[in-house]
């Protein structure tokens, strides 16, 4: 069920960014040679969404009231990333904090591919989304098999 859902939200992010390059022709905006680190960054997209994919149905699955918590979840997702905003906006003592959410080193690095020179990525932060995005899809592929099981 995760996978489809998944399958589903590419095919839209995929006509969105045939859109953009419609755009980015229209207005000229060549991009760098880092556009060519897109599949990467849709990878890891993919590993991430389907790891809480997995876990949240899991979740459902045993506690059925938990269908009720993960829109509030996504809004808060959605408020907690720089998807309105740059991530240069947050001051640099909060950084590494910020950075505790894994899609801030993803779409930071959307923005670094497409956007090019004036885009940095912080570093530390981009490691720590690899790594909690490895660790989500764990936690999400063992927890979905053990709620799977019979007892």
């Amino acid at each position: 069920i995760p996978a489809s859902s998944i399958i589903v939200a590419f095919i839209d992010f995929f006509i969105s960014f045939i859109i953009l390059g419609i755009i980015m022709t229209f207005y000229r905006f060549v991009p760098s040679w880092k556009i060519v680190f897109i599949p990467v960054f849709l990878l890891l997209t993919f590993l991430l969404a389907f790891g809480l994919g997995l876990l949240l149905s899991a979740l459902n699955v045993k506690y059925r009231d938990f269908r009720h918590i993960v829109p509030f979840i996504v809004s808060f997702g959605l408020y907690a990333s720089p998807v309105g905003f740059s991530s240069d906006v947050i001051p640099q003592k909060w950084k590494l904090l910020y950075s505790i959410n894994p899609m801030v080193g993803i779409i930071d690095g959307f923005r670094w591919c497409i956007i090019g020179q004036d885009m940095n990525i912080y570093n530390l932060g981009f490691i720590i989304s690899l790594i909690l995005t490895f660790s989500i899809l764990i936690i999400g592929i063992i927890y979905f098999r053990k709620t799977l099981k019979p007892p």
